[in-house]
Formats: C-alpha cells, structure tokens, sequence
C-alpha cells in the first residue's frame, strides 16, 4: 500500500516517532490520481495520519507553517517532518459533518487565531484571488487565456474583465495588511470538524497574505447574507465590523467569484465550448452541496458549474447598489488613509 519508492522512508518515520517498523492498521486515504498520498495508521491503538507529498513543492516552508498552527491549536498536533522524504505524521482527525449555522462562528474565530501568528515564510506563486491583484506576466497569461477560452459569452468575457479592472484599480492601491494565511479554504475538506473542534488541514499553499483572502473563500460557501456576514464578522474582529471592513470583504468576495470563474471555465472546456444554455443550480445550492460534500470538483462538469455559478453570482452581485457603495467606501477608505501624516 505505501508506495515501494518510500517504504525506507516511511519506517523512518515510524521508527524516530513511535520505535516501531510497522503500523497495527492502515487505510489508504488518498483521494484520485495525482494527489498527495495520505493514509490512517493505528500504532499503539491511536490513530495517526501519514501523509506522502508527491506533489512539487517546499516541503521546509509547508512544514513550518504546519507545525506553526499546531502549535497555535488550528492544525492538528505534528509528530514528525522529514522535508528531504516529503512526510509528515500527525493526529489524525475523525470528521464530523459541521452545519453552516455553526461554521459562522467558529471559523472566522479559528481564522482570526491564525493570522495573528508570527509572519510565514514567502512564496513565489499565489493560488488565491489575491492572484488578480498581482501585476505582472503571469496575470497577464491568465487574463489572456480567458479573454480567448471562449468559455463564455463575448459579452460577459467583457463585462466581467471590465468589472475585474474596476475592482483591481481601488483593491490594488490598498496596502495589502498581509497575515499568515491558509489560502486553500474554498475546498471545505481543509476544514475538519471533530464534534468538539476545527482544525484547518493541508498547509501546502499556505504563506503571508491578505487576510480577506481566507475569509472570502469561506465566506462565500456560508455567509448568505448581510446578517449572516455580520455574525461571521464578528466573531473575527472581536467586534461589530465598520463599513470599511464590510466593504473590503464584500470587494474580496467579487475578487474571489472574478478568480473562480476565470480559473474553472477554461479548466472545464477542455477546447470545446461550454453548454451556456443548459441550466445550472443557483449559487447558494450550489455551495451548500459542495459544503456538504455532496458536490466534488474532480469531473470536468462539476468544474464548468463551479465557474458559471461564481460568475453568475458575480454578475448579479455588481448590479447591486452595494456593490458599488462598497467601491466608493475602500477608495474613501485609500485616500483618507494616504492623506494621513507620517
């Protein structure tokens, strides 16, 4: 079952965290081809996780920032890293279903305990919506791939690039607070609740970000509305949230459907086009699936329906008086802030 390239490994492991050279039971966890390999080992009648990264990546900096929020009480406890053997051993969490009502509270506590963390090493990618605020060639070939996937309609590829410039122009003058961050918190099993805790899992993507970016991923799977997003606000900042911080996440939140829709749709077309007619579920049934891990992103047409119903929403959400209140209270917001003296 574990891979024979690192079986040597693996019994190191075992051996400098437990003194043993084999497990009691083992179940293999890995979730489809091409994915890091993750299995449940019992050793000593407890349950453990040992996960093989197969995966590019820095294996120094995903640990650090692993054992970084274990410490703190957000990831599970860390028994052993080798970043050369790409492994790591750690609790290993039984998950229970966390209703949507009780995720408003809990997570934006957890996220708040976790930005206030000493800073995490940098990166040179960025696979969040703060992606779209980052000027350079990398954007420019996202932008362009889209412009020219044909995935939607001529005229929402313009609507939403427009729209996308709009929000960029007032978000990209902010200074960006970074904190350190998850960055992976769209996919909801990243998020394991064990009936009495949550704990935030899978840290390869994680590194000093924009700390809207890890609320608006959450946030746009629960938070339904304004009463729902102040109970989540809440419960971050320790206090009701002021109109500029409303604004700014409410401007992340349409920076995050921009970034899922340009993502996913050409991801999902394959060269071919997208059926437009055919007709999609409505955004918040959508994400309520997907929360409830009714939906899996895994298959080319669950991809396609993640992208329309973010751009969907996304169309809807900028013909809204908020949306633009929200525009004109962040560029208050910049330029109040510029004119304070050093």
């Amino acid at each position: 079952m574990i891979p024979p390239e690192k079986s040597a490994a693996v019994t190191r492991g075992l051996n400098d965290t437990f003194g043993v050279t084999n497990v009691e039971e083992i179940r293999d966890l890995t979730e489809r081809p091409g994915s890091n390999r993750a299995f449940r080992i019992v050793v000593g009648g407890s349950e453990y996780l040992l996960r093989i990264n197969t995966r590019a990546g820095d294996m120094i900096r995903h640990f650090a920032c692993m054992k970084a929020a274990a410490d703190a009480g957000v990831a599970p406890r860390v028994l052993y890293t080798s970043a050369e053997d790409r492994i790591s051993i750690t609790d290993f969490v039984q998950a229970v279903f966390l209703p949507a009502a009780e995720a408003l509270v809990r997570i934006p506590v957890t996220l708040r305990t976790l930005h206030a963390l000493p800073p995490f090493p940098t990166t040179p990618f960025n696979t969040t919506c703060t992606f779209l605020l980052n000027q350079g060639p990398m954007l420019e070939g996202l932008l362009e791939k889209f412009r020219s996937s044909g995935t939607l309609p001529e005229n929402d590829t313009k609507e939403l690039l427009a729209c996308y410039q709009q929000v960029a122009a007032v978000y990209s003058r902010l200074d960006s607070d970074p904190v350190p961050s998850h960055n992976d918190l769209f996919k909801p099993d990243n998020m394991l609740f064990d009936g009495k805790r949550l704990w935030l899992v899978d840290w390869e993507a994680a590194f000093q970000n924009d700390r809207y970016a890890d609320l608006a991923a959450v946030a746009n799977m629960i938070v339904t509305n304004e009463s729902e997003e102040t109970i989540y606000l809440q419960e971050y900042f320790g206090k009701p949230p002021d109109e500029y911080q409303r604004a700014r996440f409410y401007l992340m939140r349409q920076i995050a459907h921009m970034f899922y829709a340009m993502a996913f749709l050409p991801l999902a077309s394959t060269g071919a086009p997208i059926d437009h007619s055919a007709r999609v579920p409505s955004y918040g049934d959508f994400q309520r699936r997907f929360w409830a891990g009714e939906v899996s992103l895994s298959d080319t047409d669950a991809k396609a329906t993640y992208g329309r119903v973010h751009w969907e929403q996304l169309s809807h959400n900028m013909r809204q008086t908020r949306f633009h209140e929200a525009l004109r209270m962040v560029s208050l917001g910049t330029e109040r802030r510029s004119m304070m003296p050093v």
